[in-house]
């Protein structure tokens, strides 16, 4: 079963902190995200991962006049967190989900001390067969 694990960060314009970090922090935390994703790669369990840019570079689309895009900069719905990068992985169980979200969770923050982010993790839906 695939999973969508999402890293949420506190809400605000996206400088939550990261790029107010010492370099060796923000290496540590690196390191740390490219040994999980190598690890996940291993087992077999690596779908794809990706940070995102910050809010303030999210805009809204919606279809307009004959199908053009209508870009937007908001309105965006209100929340205490935003999402800052995610993972899809490919598990036998949500319990296994769990366990890889903990760990990424427990990335470095300043001084090494562990985020304990939230990570929101979601079943990945299959679509019904289509019929020709």
């Amino acid at each position: 079963m695939k999973y969508m694990l999402m890293m949420n960060a506190p809400r605000g314009t996206g400088d939550w902190g990261v790029m107010k970090w010492s370099e060796d922090d923000l290496k540590a935390h690196i390191r740390f995200m490219k040994n999980l994703n190598k690890d996940l790669r291993e087992s077999g369990e690596f779908v794809g991962a990706e940070g995102l840019a910050p809010p303030g570079q999210a805009r809204v689309v919606r279809a307009g006049r004959n199908g053009a895009p209508e870009v937007t900069d908001g309105p965006f719905a209100e929340a205490k967190e935003f999402l800052a990068g995610y993972w899809i992985v490919d598990c036998d169980s949500a319990e296994r989900a769990y366990q890889i979200a903990a760990r990424a969770s427990a990335a470095p923050g300043p001084g090494g001390v562990p985020l304990n982010m939230p990570i929101e993790v979601r079943e990945v839906m299959s679509a019904p067969p289509v019929e020709a």
